[in-house]
């Protein structure tokens, strides 16, 4: 068994669903999101993947950790990692530290396997973000980014990008370039129709792969 579920008793404060329950109906639902991208990449498979939203709280962040977990749990050795180096949560998620990351990568401060953290679930490790430059735009539109993901594809299955906002900043139409799909997650409650519609049209602008849209949470009645 790939989760550590002993463990995961212990940790009711965290996020990931999956790592809690395996068994919950949220868990089945990231494992359906799972599947879904696995059947619409039969030709080939998407091994770099984009996950962003319309705007900031939409859930983008869990989404990628949760969607990380369940690839985890199929045996894929999994990277997440931290493009937003505008507003970084994914160290909080896997409550790890974020003094160094992928901006100290980018800038050649440290190697990727050194900056690489590894996490309590099994085949699955993260690359925080590191600490916030004042350049995210000109570093992840580098030739230095290119060369991490190359790196990256050699020691991993499948790479997950939580990246900014997509109507906030230009930082994840530049990232779509270079990956092999995007997946935006709005908030029933939160996503305005209009703002939703403004990142299916920037997404398309930038010529990006999308792969699905993932609602988060539902309305109440």
């Amino acid at each position: 068994m790939l989760i550590r579920s002993k463990k995961a008793k212990h940790r009711k404060d965290t996020n990931l669903i999956n790592y809690i329950d395996t068994t919950s109906m949220i868990s089945e639902q990231y494992r359906t999101i799972r599947t879904k991208i696995q059947f619409s990449s039969i030709e080939k498979a998407y091994r770099t993947l984009i996950i962003t939203s319309p705007g900031f709280g939409d859930g983008k962040t869990m989404t990628t950790a949760n969607l990380g977990v369940v690839m985890a749990q199929q045996g894929k050795k999994i990277l997440i990692v931290d493009a937003d180096l505008r507003k970084p949560m994914m160290h909080y998620m896997f409550k790890t530290e974020n003094t160094t990351g992928l901006t100290n990568v980018l800038i050649q401060q440290t190697s990727l396997q050194r900056a690489i953290r590894k996490t309590e679930i099994d085949q699955l490790d993260i690359l925080p973000s590191g600490p916030i430059p004042l350049n995210p735009v000109e570093l992840l539109s580098s030739g230095a980014m290119k060369e991490v993901m190359e790196q990256a594809l050699e020691m991993y299955d499948v790479i997950l990008f939580d990246s900014p906002p997509v109507n906030a900043v230009a930082d994840t139409q530049i990232l779509s370039n270079s990956c092999d799909g995007v997946v935006l997650v709005v908030n029933s409650g939160k996503t305005k129709k209009d703002k939703g519609l403004i990142a299916l049209e920037t997404l398309k602008s930038a010529k990006a792969k999308l792969i699905g849209v993932v609602l988060n949470k539902k309305k109440k009645r």
